[in-house]
């Protein structure tokens, strides 16, 4: 694993590639992507809860919409008034 690392570093590649954190992008307030995500936990058109290695993604506004899913990143198009972040609490 710390040759992975080091050769990823020398590649100067993303962690998020090799590893399963989640990477969020805010593209704008009407789109939001979520790299690397394990699940929805709960879909409405004003609350969107993601599911992440790390912890949740809480995602408010107005007429949300899952744009793009495919097995590891989602697209939530829509009017974005705020995200929220829960982590996971360690054992």
């Amino acid at each position: 694993m710390k040759k992975r690392n080091r050769l990823n570093q020398m590649l100067d590649m993303p962690r998020e590639i090799d590893s399963k954190e989640a990477k969020i992008t805010i593209i704008s307030f009407d789109e939001i992507l979520i790299e690397n995500y394990k699940g929805i936990l709960e879909y409405e058109e004003f609350f969107i809860k993601i599911n992440t290695e790390i912890g949740t993604v809480n995602i408010n506004g107005y007429k949300l919409t899952l744009e793009q899913i495919t097995e590891d990143d989602i697209a939530i198009k829509g009017t974005i008034k705020s995200i929220e972040l829960e982590k996971n609490e360690m054992e």
